[in-house]
């Protein structure tokens, strides 16, 4: 029998009601003949929940104990889930990350997953049990939970996934796949049929918030197939996997938005390469993504650096920027009324003149670019906040997005 690993975010399992209805998907799965492993979110805003009531008591409370009580929301999620499908007769239990072998190194609330452990999961498996496995956590080597930050059942399902061979890795969710842009943004945004792992891996990583990136990064490198698709529907969604098209017809394959970014500026800062190298490992130290890197108006001793980061991490970010400035006399400009915009494709790599298209575009609808990132299919615009969505759609006309089939 073929091993199915199904994973259900908090909307999935947001009441008794929709509970019901995972049992009963879970349950069908197995009398088709199919080995089902269950990787389950916290149900609905209850992680919120749980941030705020942290922040009511401390502003800054202390990470390890943050994991210590975000990660009894999957812990919920995943008992009332065993019930339910107890409740039809099938065999089941439930497991939290740490029963289900799931290791992960040290860093608390953004942990990632080192090894998953799966000889527990197989002894069930082989009693004829449904396993049930809390996402979004694990456990370090001295027994201390950790969590794996915002989507990280996404990285557990795909990872429980690789380490026991399954068939598929299947993400139930609130949307019905991948689209060529935010259908809340872009109504005439197609779904996308299939999705090679880097085009995915750069969509999620640049606002298409329908998988964690690190989960699509596992995936690629295990050859993990994943597919995305509705937890309140059978319709097929969105496959993710090795994609092997020598010449795409199509340059671009989708349009992503990520208003969560803040754009800072290092204003006369030594033009000294081991001045950028302690900028950046101290924001490392501190676990803190940068993105879109520009440096700008290079003199023979000073230069101007521009950064991007996300919104949650801005102060820590300012926090850390002054630890290093110290007494040196920079200018830290901050500006958060800015959103990335970004265009992906793998048919970049065979189609000319893409990122010209992409300006084109922006320039006939008055929209300023700050900032430009480019890889070898993906090329992003910093570009002002009240003006994202409308360059949105006008990249996702210019590319013929909506009407490619």
């Amino acid at each position: 029998m073929a091993i199915i690993v199904q994973k259900y975010g908090g909307s999935s399992v947001a009441d008794t009601e929709k509970i019901m209805a995972v049992a009963r998907r879970i349950v069908h799965t197995v009398q088709q003949g199919h080995q089902v492993v269950a990787v389950v979110s916290a149900q609905g805003k209850t992680t919120d929940s749980l941030i705020a009531q942290a922040r009511a008591i401390s502003a800054h409370p202390p990470k390890r104990e943050m994991d210590m009580l975000l990660a009894t929301g999957e812990q919920v999620s995943i008992a009332l889930l065993a019930m339910a499908i107890n409740s039809l007769g099938q065999p089941v239990i439930s497991l939290t990350g740490a029963q289900g072998g799931i290791m992960t190194d040290t860093q608390h609330t953004k942990a990632r997953i080192r090894v998953v452990d799966g000889a527990r999961i197989n002894q069930e498996l082989e009693k004829g049990q449904v396993v049930i496995v809390a996402g979004f956590q694990g456990v370090t080597s001295t027994n201390d939970i950790t969590t794996l930050g915002r989507g990280g059942s996404d990285t557990t399902a795909v990872a429980v996934a690789a380490a026991l061979g399954a068939e598929v890795c299947e993400i139930y969710t609130d949307v019905d796949g991948v689209y060529s842009a935010d259908p809340r943004i872009v109504p005439e945004a197609r779904k996308i049929g299939e999705v090679d792992y880097s085009e995915m891996l750069e969509l999620a990583s640049l606002g298409a918030m329908i998988l964690q990136p690190r989960a699509v990064e596992v995936a690629a490198i295990y050859g993990v197939p994943i597919h995305v698709r509705s937890s309140f529907s059978e319709n097929l969604g969105t496959t993710i996997k090795e994609v092997n098209v020598v010449e795409r017809e199509i340059a671009v394959t989708g349009v992503a938005s990520d208003e969560n970014c803040a754009k800072i500026t290092l204003v006369g800062i030594p033009n000294d390469v081991n001045v950028l190298y302690h900028i950046f490992s101290s924001l490392a130290v501190e676990s803190i993504n940068v993105d879109m890197i520009v440096q700008a108006g290079t003199t023979k001793n000073i230069t101007d650096l521009t950064f991007t980061v996300t919104q949650e991490e801005l102060e820590p970010t300012l926090n850390t920027i002054a630890k290093v400035q110290g007494e040196q006399d920079w200018q830290v400009i901050c500006d958060e009324n800015v959103a990335k915009v970004s265009i992906v494709g793998a048919g970049m790599m065979t189609n000319p003149g893409v990122a010209a298209g992409m300006f084109e575009a922006l320039n006939n609808e008055n929209i300023p670019v700050f900032v430009v990132s480019t890889s070898e299919i993906k090329v992003s615009c910093l570009v002002p906040r009240p003006d994202y969505q409308r360059a949105v759609r006008a990249c996702h006309r210019k590319f013929g997005l909506d009407s490619a089939k």
